[in-house]
């Protein structure tokens, strides 16, 4: 007896604004906001939802099970709850193949982070193994410095190059309400003060505050609750190599792996949004190319406004990284774009495609694609 599984949609999905600080706010405070905001409009209350995902990091939160204490503001409390140690896509892939099996008709799932509370390097560096590589000094920063070279190297660019994705980047954050932020940085050293040579301030991620939350349901549920209903299609994930010596040098191969297992199912063959993931503008130019929206080395083309694909339109990640949801952030500017929200321009998009990263220097790769319900 064959089996298929069940389609799954999109309710909803919402955030609170990502900050550098949010010194007057707890976790507990953020995630609630988001799970509020997620409810509303919905017709559903916290009693609907079967279960619950999250995503987060004991480490970030200074704690062991930190989950525990945010349970009521989850929702979770005497329900089914599930700790995803990763980016928030894991989490959604996970809650998406709870649904797709039959077991669940609506689950709720939360990803949120509060770097301001430390240093994120020290975040990065305790993923690194500690005997060979963490001694030596290498850190997340360096790490995309290497990367950088040997691509810039091999593209035949000048780091000069990558002003272009991150100002992109910076000047599509500014139009975002949910970024909290007024103008493109202007000051000297953040464009020209090298960081990790090649790579300028300006060409990695900004840690930032914030939560996110996604209310996915059985197709046959959504429908019943949105007159635009978002589909999700396709989802695959892949990991690379731990150690960075023994990784492709110029491109992300798990990455490759994750959108080929993500493609297999999805019944679009080109997208017309791309919300990626990334802690440095090589790392964008990487991902864009390893998940065919660019030819190896051409992706910096796609920033010329003349692609099919728009390209992080929300910004992406390099104005706004929440680290551990940040690609649940992705998935929910994309999934509001198709559903054309309030304060979200649709236009005629009707296809999405959202990546998400995790791990040392970008080592782990999720993948998500949806669209509109015909």
């Amino acid at each position: 007896m064959s089996y298929a599984p069940r389609p799954v949609a999109v309710v909803n999905s919402a955030q609170t604004l990502f900050k550098p600080s949010w010194a007057d706010r707890q976790h507990v405070d953020l995630i609630s906001e988001a799970v509020t905001g997620v409810l509303k409009g919905t017709g559903l209350r916290i009693d609907d939802v079967d279960f619950v995902i999250d995503s987060g990091s004991d480490f970030l939160d200074g704690r062991s099970i930190s989950n525990c204490g945010f349970l009521g503001a989850m929702g979770a409390h005497h329900k089914e709850e599930s700790r995803v140690e990763e980016d928030g896509l894991w989490a959604l892939s996970y809650a998406m193949n709870k649904i797709a099996s039959g077991s669940a008709s609506v689950g709720l799932v939360v990803a949120y982070a509060k770097p301001s509370e430390l240093d994120a390097r020290s975040f990065w560096c305790t993923l690194l193994e500690p005997f060979t590589q963490r001694p030596v000094g290498l850190d997340h920063l360096s790490a995309a410095g290497l990367y950088a070279h040997r691509y810039l190297t091999a593209a035949g660019l000048k780091p000069k190059d990558l002003e272009v994705v991150a100002r992109h980047a910076w000047e599509a954050a500014v139009r975002n309400p949910n970024v909290d932020l007024d103008e493109v940085p202007s000051a000297e050293p953040f464009w020209h003060e090298r960081v990790a040579s090649p790579l300028h301030g300006s060409d990695f991620a900004r840690p930032v505050d914030g939560a996110v939350a996604v209310l996915l349901a059985a197709a046959d549920v959504a429908d019943q609750i949105t007159t635009r209903p978002v589909r999700l299609t396709g989802h695959g994930s892949a990991i690379d190599q731990h150690f960075l010596a023994a990784r492709e040098a110029d491109a992300l191969p798990a990455c490759a792996a994750a959108a080929r297992m993500a493609l297999g199912t999805a019944r679009a063959t080109a997208f017309d949004i791309a919300e990626v993931s990334a802690t440095s503008t090589v790392g964008e130019l990487m991902v864009l190319e390893a998940l065919g929206l660019a030819p190896r080395h051409k992706a910096l083309d796609l920033y010329d406004g003349g692609g099919a694909t728009a390209v992080n339109p929300s910004g992406g990640a390099l104005p706004a990284d929440p680290i551990m949801a940040t690609g649940l952030a992705r998935f929910h500017e994309a999934a509001a774009r198709l559903a054309g929200r309030s304060g979200f321009a649709a236009g005629e998009a009707r296809t999405a495609l959202v990546h998400g990263t995790g791990g040392f220097a970008m080592q782990n790769h999720c993948v998500v694609t949806m669209e509109v319900a015909a």
